[in-house]
């Protein structure tokens, strides 16, 4: 798809989205004056070069940082993710998504299946989701039972206590996102092609049990907002000020320095003698389509 024609797209998806709303008083919802596209994409940009400089000193600093994002179904947290690993080395800065449990791992400790993605020295995990789909969808779907559940609750505290207590840097995020802008998200993605597998009848569920999550997340906050492992709330209504926000917040929570690395020089090309490329005739390369 051309980049027109996707623009093109989007304005026709979100023309039907915002007619949905509007047909529905519920549905409607104050938007905040949209952000120059000139300004977020420089402001993004200055932003991840200061995550490299981050990325340098946790490595020389052999620091370890575990970052949680969690959050109801299109609040957001895939896109900060996407932006913060942008311009990073997959092998300092890694994603951690994981599925559902296997029928083994339903078995274990419930924690035990997360500990070994944890960070080493030196390294930045970002978890999409995490342990906490205990206090979430595992709630409110009724994958675990109501003793697992409070157990959840009471120990999840004394487990992240001992993880600062070893080193690791912890950060929580949750991305709070509204009922309107939730079902402008999805109906949009019902509209756009490569944006389907983002829909399941899971997500579908989740939504039609939207206090029940409301009131999970209440009590969620009331047990694990804890000094040594706060929760913070990111406004996520607005996609661009929610990466922005975020992003800013992460580079604040770690104190680190440019350490300036110096750049190698490129040496040139030597003239190997006595040997002779492979002829082109004997590869096999990709069709030029484009």
């Amino acid at each position: 798809m051309t980049k027109k024609k996707n623009t093109q797209h989007k304005k026709k998806a979100t023309a039907i989205v915002d007619a949905y709303h509007e047909s529905d008083p519920r549905l409607r919802g104050e938007k905040e004056e949209k952000l120059p596209r000139k300004y977020y994409e420089a402001e993004m940009f200055r932003l991840q070069v200061e995550l490299v400089k981050l990325q340098e000193w946790v490595t020389k600093k052999g620091l370890k940082v575990a970052v949680i994002f969690e959050g109801r179904d299109a609040a957001g947290k895939g896109g900060v993710i996407k932006r913060i690993i942008e311009h990073m080395s997959p092998r300092i800065c890694n994603i951690v998504a994981l599925p559902a449990p296997t029928e083994r791992e339903k078995t274990q400790w419930y924690f035990q299946r997360y500990i070994s993605h944890l960070p080493a020295a030196g390294e930045i995990v970002l978890f999409d989701r995490s342990w906490y789909n205990r206090a979430g969808v595992e709630r409110v779907m009724g994958f675990c039972t109501e003793e697992e559940y409070q157990e959840f609750l009471r120990f999840c505290p004394e487990f992240e206590c001992s993880l600062v207590r070893s080193g690791i840097i912890l950060i929580k995020y949750w991305f709070s996102v509204s009922n309107v802008e939730q079902e402008r998200r999805f109906q949009g993605r019902a509209l756009e092609r490569h944006k389907l597998w983002k829909l399941s009848p899971m997500d579908m569920e989740s939504r039609s049990r939207w206090m029940d999550y409301s009131k999970c997340k209440d009590e969620m906050f009331f047990n694990t907002d804890i000094p040594q492992a706060p929760w913070y709330v990111v406004p996520s209504d607005d996609k661009k000020r929610a990466r922005l926000n975020c992003i800013s917040h992460l580079l604040d929570m770690i104190p680190y320095k440019d350490l300036k690395p110096k750049v190698p020089k490129i040496p040139p090309l030597k003239e190997e003698k006595g040997y002779k490329r492979t002829a082109m005739h004997q590869q096999t390369f990709v069709p030029k389509k484009y």
